[in-house]
């Protein structure tokens, strides 16, 4: 089962993440299909910069986003 889920790149308490599709058995930092977008948290207001296309060409190809991703594409979409 493929996965639409953040993949974490930042130092320590520096977060910042990736949003990418990887299959749901790799690691959080492990393998990944594609990239398709990034999120930072620190800057205020957080931002969010997603590929809209390719996460609906993916969610149409079956991946399920995470709860978090799923916020994440909605704040975006707005």
């Amino acid at each position: 089962m493929v996965k639409i889920r953040l993949q974490r790149v930042g130092k320590k308490k520096a977060p910042f993440y990736h949003v990418v599709v990887a299959d749901s058995r790799s690691p959080r930092d492990g393998k990944i299909v594609e990239k398709i977008g990034t999120y930072d948290p620190m800057t205020d207001p957080a931002t969010i910069s997603l590929d809209i296309e390719k996460v609906e060409k993916w969610i149409k190809n079956g991946a399920k986003p995470t709860d978090t991703v799923k916020a994440l594409i909605e704040k975006a979409s707005k």
